[in-house]
């Protein structure tokens, strides 16, 4: 068949899981149904975790340009904010750039890899069989057609079709209360009038194009539905109620309420079909995550579903996909619950006194070194642990390999995320030797086998000896093991565990 994947979903995530099964060679076709890409951008942020993907497939230079970074966050709008320049990383910022250019950056780079993106094909049910997946669209000039492929993914967002369709519950809790965001082409031009707004809870953000951007959650406006349209009455009053002033807003371009309602789905996987992104986990928009959550289920699940489609993925790889992802969708869940919580008692009248006393108490933890590492390596995504599948595994295994700096035998300087823009496996011999190539070279349509000479100290490189860094980044099988047999034996199982049996 023409189509080997079927990507339901032009947003974020479904361009970027595009891009990946692409790149690994996967007929992949995107099927949207807007026909015209998003000009409003929900989300405003990429954090450090995704930043590093783009540096991992060579994009960054595309991104950087455009947007502005910040060395750190906020958690639940707290004072004391969570310090990513603290972090182990080259990228230790946020990266203010608005989720339309994130799109369309990435559409662009999709394109280039030959996905196919159909627009104004809106999904109306998807069901499988032991051959492949039918997906049923209506095209743009009306009527139904039927995309057929080996394997479907939703990334359709909180109200995914895809999910229902495969019978995958979205368990969790409906909306309690709703906040509202406007962006305004006009505001009170005076010095400090902004700062005023902030001062009372506000976020007040300037936005390309003269936009400055609005988002406050209203004591007495909390209760409305979501679905209940935003008026520039409503906003200026708000503001008013709040600030003291409506702060001159003028000329809307976009008004939307949203809710806090919070969800995520019993499995990332029903047979041939998978979900990612929105379409698995829905919670308030609390520091940022939603967006950069679902990037890094596309990365997690484009080479394993690639491998799948080739036909060397060893077994249980593609489980291994909601294995990973879904704890971490849960902790997004759970810590965005908190922040919420934490933001909305203070606007509770009964609740408000040890409220704030709750606040002030969070506060002064972030301020703690510890406290604030914790919950950044959280909230940037750079914490991010996926259990080992052996119980005597090195530690480094299952977290993000480190971006060394490397000087290897057979190419110039260079660091470990450039070597996988091809989103291959790379094998590293930090001992200098090159003859363990070799028994690489089976693997060598899947795995890029590197001799290091000599790297930049790294602490938890102390004593590694060789590592198999999987194509998201993530550590497959490291060994600090010196003796050659033993090392032999553990290399060719972890290569076979992961990149399959030798070509």
């Amino acid at each position: 068949m023409d189509t080997e994947v079927i990507v339901v979903g032009a947003g974020p995530t479904g361009l970027m899981l595009a891009c990946e099964l692409s790149l690994a060679g996967v007929r992949t076709r995107v099927l949207e149904r807007r026909s015209e890409p998003q000009r409003d951008s929900r989300a405003l942020t990429l954090h450090p975790r995704s930043v590093e993907l783009m540096d991992q497939r060579g994009l960054l230079d595309r991104f950087l340009p455009l947007g502005r970074t910040v060395p750190g966050w906020h958690f639940a709008g707290l004072p004391t904010q969570l310090d990513f320049s603290a972090l182990d990383s080259r990228h230790g910022y946020t990266l203010f750039l608005a989720q339309a250019r994130t799109e369309a950056l990435l559409e662009e780079r999709a394109r280039e890899l030959g996905v196919q993106i159909g627009r104004g094909h809106e999904t109306l049910g998807v069901s499988q069989d032991s051959d492949g997946v039918a997906v049923e669209v209506r095209p743009p000039g009306g009527g139904t057609e039927t995309v057929r492929g080996l394997y479907a993914v939703g990334c359709d967002g909180g109200r995914s079709i895809v999910r229902q369709d495969a019978g995958i519950g979205f368990p969790g809790t409906d909306e309690t209360l709703t906040g509202v965001l406007g962006d305004f082409g006009v505001v009170d031009p005076r010095p400090g009038a902004l700062d005023a707004a902030r001062a009372q809870g506000v976020i007040v953000v300037p936005l390309e194009g003269g936009l400055t951007r609005f988002v406050y959650l209203d004591p007495e406006r909390l209760r409305v539905p979501a679905g209940e349209p935003v008026t520039v009455a409503e906003f200026r009053t708000s503001l008013t109620r709040i600030t003291g002033s409506d702060c001159g807003v003028a000329e809307p371009r976009w008004l939307s309420r949203f809710g806090n309602a919070t969800r995520l789905a019993e499995s990332y996987r029903s047979g041939r079909v998978l979900v990612a992104g929105d379409a698995a986990h829905i919670h308030f928009p609390a520091a940022g995550q939603g967006l950069n959550t679902g990037l890094q289920d596309a990365m997690n699940l484009g080479w394993k579903l690639a491998a799948v489609v080739a036909g060397w993925a060893p077994p249980g790889l593609l489980d291994s996909y909601g294995r990973e992802r879904r704890p971490v969708g849960q902790s997004v869940t759970e810590n965005t619950e908190v922040q919420t919580l934490l933001a909305e008692l203070t606007l509770i009248e009964q609740y408000q006194r040890p409220a704030v006393a709750l606040r002030t108490l969070v506060d002064q933890l972030l301020g703690m070194a510890e406290v604030n590492q914790r919950l950044a390596d959280q909230v940037s995504a750079l914490g991010t642990h996926y259990p080992p599948t052996t119980p005597d595994a090195d530690p480094l295994v299952g977290r993000r390999m480190p971006d060394v700096g490397l000087t290897t035998t057979d190419r110039e300087a260079t660091r470990v995320y450039e070597l996988l823009a091809q989103g291959r496996f790379v094998h590293l011999t930090l001992t200098g030797d090159p003859a363990l190539q070799k028994s690489v070279e089976g693997w060598a349509s899947r795995v890029t086998a590197v001799t290091v000479d000599k790297y930049d100290e790294h602490a938890a490189l102390d004593g590694v000896t060789e590592v198999l860094v999987r194509p998201d980044g993530h550590v497959a099988w490291a060994t600090r093991t010196t003796d050659g047999g033993a090392r032999g034996d553990e290399r060719i199982q972890a290569l076979t565990a992961w990149a399959g049996t030798p070509a």
